[in-house]
């Protein structure tokens, strides 16, 4: 496990750019905003006969998935071919580091290659985090999902998705449904929302599935789905990772469909014009019927879409801080250099 306090400090230079992308926690309203602007710049791309922008030229992306991935590793390699980028896509099964090789010295190896960007995937919470600030920070990071802690990249196509539907956060209610103990989607979700200022955000699960400190994130929590639901503008239901669970806390998939999977008849408890999302993969009968998956509330397609543009945004942004910070640097040694070669000019003459 690595350390992720203040991961925040990390990922921005002096002057405030994005040079890695690890958490939303701690990270200023404006410039959340200015991810969502950029990303939406990107929306329309897919559309057009050129798919291609020129910003990544020449620079090499590096996608290091420590944990098996396939929506989100397509989406971060289109993103980087879409900017131009040459993408490197590791494979961890043959990779040393199943031949004993430490994270540190395969990524010092990658770096040596002058890779410009690491896209990160990891089981440990705080990989990434230790990656930036201790292995190769002149290496922008961008966090794909780290244990329990962070999925930034996803909470930021959801809040593009959002906006795009239902425009200004701060009048919204919305709802967060499912196992949000084990999801590090969900944290980087409500840390987002709060930050972009939504009225009101609720988190409904069993006891079980909750984190005990579930409150700090200024959330209402339900465990009644349907009283939870009531007059929301937006549901954002979770994937139940049973992967990531240790202990029995659910008597049955069955029973929590029962309970907490979003039908149409929960659904009527929202607001007439609610959107309904999901992270992916779907666990259809479990999370969510397919009649509302499928139906016309439904805006899980607009995430897959936006969520390329969201990671086009990050990528050329945190490429655009580290560039400004690698200048900034030489600026600055540039500027101790002329004034001591003035010092030793001064004390020759004299």
């Amino acid at each position: 496990m690595f350390e992720t306090k203040h991961p925040y400090r990390v990922q921005l230079t002096e002057s405030g750019q994005l040079k890695h992308f690890i958490t939303t926690e701690g990270l200023p309203r404006e410039l959340l905003t200015e991810i969502l602007d950029t990303a939406d710049s990107f929306v329309d791309m897919g559309a057009q006969q050129v798919k291609k922008v020129p910003l990544l030229r020449g620079r090499t992306v590096a996608n290091l998935f420590f944990e098996n991935s396939t929506r989100t590793l397509s989406t971060f390699e289109l993103a980087a071919k879409r900017l131009s980028a040459d993408v490197l896509n590791l494979n961890i099964a043959t990779s040393s580091t199943k031949k004993g090789e430490t994270l540190k010295d395969t990524l010092m190896t990658l770096a040596a290659m002058q890779s410009d960007m690491f896209v990160v995937r990891h089981s440990d919470s705080g990989a990434a985090h230790f990656i930036a600030s201790e292995v190769t920070p002149g290496v922008a990071i961008i966090n794909a999902g780290d244990g329990r802690h962070a999925h930034p990249t996803q909470a930021m196509l959801d809040m593009l998705t959002i906006r795009r539907h239902k425009g200004d956060f701060t009048q919204l209610r919305i709802a967060v449904v499912g196992d949000v103990l084990h999801s590090r989607v969900a944290r980087s979700q409500l840390h987002a929302l709060r930050t972009l200022g939504v009225a009101e955000v609720r988190v409904i699960a069993p006891r079980t599935l909750l984190p005990r400190d579930v409150e700090n994130f200024g959330v209402k929590v339900y465990q009644d789905l349907t009283e939870g639901l009531r007059d929301v503008d937006v549901v954002m239901t979770l994937r139940l990772q049973r992967e990531r669970m240790t202990s029995a806390l659910l008597p049955s998939e069955s029973e929590y469909f029962k309970l907490y999977g979003i039908t149409d008849d929960r659904l009527a408890y929202a607001h007439p014009e609610a959107i309904v999302m999901h992270p992916g993969p779907i666990n259809r009968g479990v999370e969510i019927s397919s009649a509302v998956a499928d139906g016309k509330r439904s805006v899980i397609l607009d995430q897959v879409t936006n969520g390329i543009a969201v990671r086009m945004a990050v990528m050329s942004m945190a490429m655009s801080g580290q560039q400004a910070e690698r200048q900034a640097r030489a600026d600055a040694e540039a500027a101790a250099a002329a004034e001591q070669g003035a010092e030793q000019g001064a004390a020759n003459e004299a």
